[in-house]
């Protein structure tokens, strides 16, 4: 796929259309590292949100409970 480095304000930039998007499985405001490597060959790869482990989710949910148990109550 052929695109032309374009002027975006101050800058320079080169515009991804929604179907590269898609192809890359890629939305706004995802996070990609970006490297440049010998020659002149530039890769673009999204970066994978942090999962949380097992140990800290049941912790966090154990501790929003208690916080908020009388709610949970009056929804149950």
């Amino acid at each position: 796929m052929v695109k032309t480095i374009s002027k975006i304000g101050n800058s320079q930039g080169i515009i991804f259309d929604s179907a590269l998007l898609q192809l890359a499985r890629l939305k706004v405001g995802d996070e990609v590292n970006v490297e440049v490597h010998a020659g002149g060959t530039i890769t673009i790869v999204p970066l994978m949100p942090p999962v949380i482990e097992a140990a800290n989710a049941a912790e966090t949910a154990k501790r929003l409970i208690g916080k908020n148990s009388e709610l949970f109550r009056r929804l149950s």
